[in-house]
């Protein structure tokens, strides 16, 4: 097996995050529910984004997101999403590569389908209601894949969101064959609760077959995941399913589970919470990294922790200190 030229490459939903701040008085005119996320058609989306104030427009998605968080940790990151030739499609693919990520799928131009977008109000209190058009995103094919690149990659990390259309799960169940023949890690994320009450069997299958090295969920995904009411005892039926587990606990810290060995560690503080998009992103992003560089669970925990504080202390999914500098001042 050769030495990877990736640390991790992402799979994911390929979606522009515009982002702008809103009043509740908005919402309740918009018949939007506060905090929630819902699927939309390219009408709505048309609708709503001219009602939206000025806002920020920034490669987003959920694996997106984490592969911005490697590459800003440090790390050697790739992503692999589909975009339409558009002018959202030319923000995703300049705005993730001039941050260090290595974005090559070939752009998709024999649709009349554009680009995703997720357009995220965020009120006050931090609380951030999505409006998602996945558009051309859902049109990842097997074809799409850079084999070479997956077999370059130290961990393979695929988006629970991809799973739902069949032309995408096929690319990642591909994906995850060449990563495995290759001798490479595969993570996986449940992404959403709603997510797993889709595809609990088809997750579940994925799991007891040995495919998945490393789990990330957080608490309500891997109770839905179980049918554990309890925390604990869901934690433990799903650790004795894979290799390594990671469950992430909002103010509660996070936990990781490895060889039967608990590791539990707290939140870092955060002076105000602004915006929580993204932060279970970021935090896959702080601990993927460091496991990539040999940490172990405990300091990988921490760096996920302290990723996703700073992301959750502004607006977007992109965090703007220095990752790097803040570990380095908090473990070395």
């Amino acid at each position: 097996m050769t030495d990877p030229r990736l640390d991790v490459l992402c799979i994911g939903n390929a979606v522009v995050d515009v982002i702008a701040a809103a009043d509740d008085a908005f919402l309740t005119a918009e018949g939007l529910d506060k905090g929630s996320m819902r699927l939309i058609d390219e009408a709505e989306a048309t609708r709503l984004y001219a009602k939206m104030g000025p806002g920020r427009e920034i490669s987003g998605g959920s694996a997106g997101n984490t592969a911005a968080g490697i590459a800003m940790l440090g790390g050697r990151a790739g992503f692999v999403g589909q975009v339409a030739a558009d002018q959202l499609g030319e923000v995703f693919a300049h705005d993730i590569s001039s941050i260090g990520v290595e974005f090559t799928t070939p752009v998709l131009t024999d649709v009349s389908i554009p680009s995703g977008r997720v357009l995220i109000f965020v009120t006050p209190d931090g609380q951030r209601t999505m409006n998602t058009f996945l558009g051309v995103a859902q049109r990842l094919n097997v074809e799409a894949l850079d084999e070479d690149q997956v077999r370059d990659a130290a961990i393979l990390y695929l988006e629970g969101y991809l799973w739902d259309p069949e032309t995408p799960r096929a690319a990642m169940k591909r994906a995850i064959e060449i990563a495995r023949e290759a001798g490479r890690k595969v993570a996986f994320t449940l992404s959403d609760s709603f997510c797993v009450d889709r595809h609990r069997d088809g997750f579940s299958d994925l799991i007891d077959s040995g495919r998945l090295d490393i789990l990330f969920a957080n608490e309500a995904e891997i109770v839905s995941l179980t049918g554990e009411s309890d925390f604990d005892a869901a934690v433990a039926s799903a650790a004795s399913r894979v290799p390594l587990l990671v469950v992430t606990r909002s103010e509660k810290g996070a936990i990781a589970v490895e060889n039967g060995r608990r590791v539990d560690v707290p939140a870092e503080p955060v002076a105000a919470v602004v915006d929580t998009t993204g932060a279970g992103d970021l935090f896959a992003a702080g601990f993927l990294t460091g496991h990539a560089q040999g940490r172990s669970i405990e300091e990988s925990l921490r760096m996920g922790a302290i990723a996703a504080a700073e992301v959750i202390s502004h607006y977007g999914a992109r965090p703007e200190a220095d990752l790097r500098a803040l570990v380095a001042e908090k473990l070395g």
